[in-house]
């Protein structure tokens, strides 16, 4: 599957060990992660100054997702779509990367349930999709 993973899901990712860390080790085997810069520069802002992640370990973790997920601009995204602004730039991701799924803990995009095609579900919904699959 083509998945687009949330600034939130990778944070938490990188910052515990969990179902966050064992959905984006999923993705790393059997999917293909879509990511955009807007979502990059949100990961590693956050590791250092939400999270308090050295500079170094979060330069070293948003490498590893560059190299493992596909780099994507996000194309523009009518505002009304969501109540939340900063959501558009995930949104985005959608079409260009032709984008099945959107992974994400965020509220103001769970309730959309989908868009332009792809599911969008929390962390917990795609692995339990993940595990009714050979």
């Amino acid at each position: 599957m083509r998945v687009i993973i949330d600034a939130n899901v990778a944070i938490a990712a990188a910052a515990t060990r969990g179902l966050c860390d064992a959905v984006m080790e999923l993705c790393f085997e059997r999917h293909h992660l879509i990511i955009g810069e807007g979502i990059f520069a949100e990961i590693g802002e956050k590791l250092v100054k939400k999270i308090k992640v050295p500079s170094a370990v979060a330069a070293d973790y948003l490498e590893l997702l560059r190299h493992q997920a596909e780099l994507i601009n996000p194309e523009a995204v009518d505002p009304k779509t969501c109540r939340d602004p900063k959501d558009l730039m995930v949104l985005g991701l959608v079409a260009p990367g032709d984008a099945e799924v959107i992974v994400t803990g965020d509220k103001d995009l769970l309730v959309l349930e989908s868009f332009q095609g792809a599911a969008i579900m929390t962390p917990r919904a795609f692995w339990e999709l993940n595990q009714s699959k050979p």
